[in-house]
């Protein structure tokens, strides 16, 4: 009997949960790197002049126009890298070749809300990992992201993927100035059970229990073992069998809403990446912006150069040049205002020019709110997954009961 318990505890339990952690770490990996890319420098002809034999790391955007292959065919008199699929894209002034091969490449969607930055809801903006063959498809003038290392290849700046710097080639709609809200937000697993391991662990599960219980299916005095097998196969089933079901459909909420408190933990540190000082180490020294109850905070400075700081309001500002809410379902608690991120002018923060950086309102101070969104997570998780068991303990005891009263 322990046995079987530990073959569904291994292949459904363990083994889906290892690929929880896998994918939840690919996702933070996305959301970091594009963070990072927002750090450097939008690729413009001067850059291009400026920039040495080695190359640089840049970002780009601009409008889809072609896709090309391996077998360098020509396209408007251009030949494309060797060894790999490349996608041009073009915006105002210059048109960029991008070679594909290990880049990382997601098509982001368009919230039902539509432009606004709305309450978020991780069902309807979840980016999604494409191939190159999905991008063939895209209507020229698509709207493309991408940041990595631009170098030197046949003749012409080329944005490549290396081990230490991978493309990171973003599909989207919607205006420029809400991509980087959009991405940080909704870049996360939708759902962290269910994963490529997923699969093998039941499938593996399966062969267990058939095999305990075919071992011992000759001897009578092992019956309930039989029995017991035969339960544990279908053991992926459990949560979604009566009565139990009703705690999974709460631990299925339960565990929705964590997910977008995480990603309002991401919100409010968001802009804290331009306000950064760091050791010789690299490693930060600390975030200023906590440090000061009112006032303004001008200490971060911009890619392009532009000042960037906080400017704290007990109330919003009203009218048309009111900032938007970068976490619109939640409001501060009394006495801690908000923190409104922008480029200052004469003091009052407005939109930046570079469309990566965020513009707009958070209710409190962004630390303090990105931890309390962290302990807020962690405690609807922990009792999700407390559901989701007593559920499953309540359908096996069920199970066993029907089995009892059947002999």
């Amino acid at each position: 009997m322990l046995v079987i318990i530990a073959m569904v505890f291994l292949w459904c339990g363990l083994v889906p949960v290892a690929g929880a952690f896998f994918l939840r770490r690919s996702w933070r990996i996305f959301r970091r790197r594009f963070d990072e890319l927002c750090l450097q420098p939008v690729l413009d002809y001067a850059a291009c002049q400026n920039t040495p034999p080695e190359g640089g790391l840049y970002r780009f955007t601009g409008g889809f126009e072609s896709l090309t292959g391996s077998s360098a065919e020509a396209h408007k008199g251009r030949v494309s890298p060797p060894d790999g699929q490349t996608l041009w894209i073009r915006s105002d002034t210059m048109t960029i070749p991008i070679a594909l091969e290990g880049a990382h490449t997601y098509m982001l969607p368009m919230p039902e809300g539509g432009e606004s930055l709305g309450p978020f809801d991780p069902g309807e903006e979840s980016p999604e990992r494409i191939r190159w063959d999905r991008i063939s498809t895209l209507t020229e003038g698509a709207k493309v992201f991408v940041g990595g290392l631009l170098t030197r290849l046949e003749d012409r700046w080329t944005f490549v993927s290396t081990k230490e710097h991978p493309l990171l080639v973003i599909f989207y709609d919607g205006p420029d100035h809400t991509l980087a809200t959009r991405a940080i937000r909704a870049g996360r697993h939708q759902n962290e059970y269910w994963n490529r391991i997923t699969p093998y662990g039941f499938i593996l599960n399966v062969f267990s229990q058939v095999f305990i219980a075919a071992s011992v299916l000759p001897r009578p005095a092992f019956r309930l073992t039989v029995i017991s097998a035969v339960i544990a196969l279908f053991a992926p089933l459990l949560p979604l069998l009566p009565p139990g079901v009703l705690l999974t459909v709460l631990y299925r909420r339960l565990w929705w809403r964590a997910r977008i408190f995480r990603a309002y933990r991401d919100l409010a540190r968001l802009p804290l990446k331009y306000f950064r000082d760091f050791h010789q180490d690299g490693s930060p020294t600390g975030l200023p912006v906590g440090q000061l109850p009112s006032g303004s905070l001008n200490v971060g400075r911009l890619p392009n150069g532009e000042n960037y700081g906080a400017v704290w309001y007990e109330e919003l500002p009203t009218g048309e040049d009111s900032p938007p809410l970068l976490i619109s379902e939640q409001r501060p608690r009394k006495g801690e205002g908000w923190y409104v991120f922008g480029v200052l002018s004469d003091g009052v923060p407005i939109r930046p020019r570079d469309p990566c950086a965020v513009f707009g309102a958070i209710p409190g101070e962004p630390e303090i709110l990105a931890k309390r969104y962290t302990q807020s997570a962690y405690i609807l998780e922990i009792t999700g997954g407390l559901f989701v068991v007593i559920g499953m303990v309540i359908n096996i005891l069920f199970i066993t009961m029907i089995f009892y009263l059947l002999q």
